[in-house]
């Protein structure tokens, strides 16, 4: 977010995302980007950038939204699983069971599992998400702020979360939520020695 692993007891299990770092290289290549170039855009070393590539470390949530606003992604890309070969029409399921979850981990102690059942969804811009986060990290650190386009809209479900936007900061608990501009710059972090958990929805537009 020794602690409870991110998540653990929430969903009966979850679907490791594909690879997320040779999927940010997949895409960089795609555009023509060289690592160094998109270091320099999105103000990190190469050296770190290089890691996440290779799996070697995890990127920050701040990190991650700069990689696909930079890229002109969508974060639910970010879980892409693919999709019919060929150009064969996609079928989209409408259910996402509870132990079917594909999560990705970020630095920091944050899991954020997909609620929807597909990256092929019904509406690319949304990012329906139960996420949570371990207790104990250090706020300048490891939750650096993040800023991206789109609106973000959270409802606690466990723990308590200290939530900072612009110059306003919350302490949220079991049954608050918020609503913000996305490009307020924003951060969070669990509270406490308990595991937060939210969901979490945002309209990247």
């Amino acid at each position: 977010m020794a602690a409870e692993p991110p998540g653990a007891g929430t969903s009966g299990g979850e679907v490791p995302a594909p690879a997320l770092g040779a999927h940010i290289r997949a895409q960089r290549e795609a555009a023509g980007i060289s690592l160094r170039e998109l270091a320099r855009r999105l103000d990190v070393t190469p050296s770190l950038l290089s890691q996440v590539e290779r799996g070697l470390a995890q990127p920050s949530v701040a990190t991650l939204w700069a990689v696909v606003s930079e890229l002109g992604l969508s974060l639910d890309a970010m879980f892409a699983d693919g999709g019919a070969a060929g150009g064969e029409p996609v079928r989209r399921p409408i259910v996402q069971r509870a132990g079917e979850r594909t999560a990705i981990d970020l630095e920091g102690g944050v899991r954020w599992e997909r609620l929807t059942p597909s990256a092929t969804s019904i509406d690319p811009d949304v990012v329906f998400a139960f996420v949570s986060y371990v207790p104990g990290e250090d706020a300048g650190t490891a939750h650096p702020v993040a800023r991206h386009r789109g609106t973000e809209y959270g409802y606690l479900i466990s723990g308590r979360l200290a939530v900072e936007v612009g110059d306003e900061s919350f302490e949220l608990g079991p049954g608050d939520s918020i609503v913000f501009a996305s490009e307020t710059p924003h951060r969070f972090r669990a509270v406490g020695d308990e595991p937060t958990s939210a969901v979490w929805w945002n309209l990247d537009r």
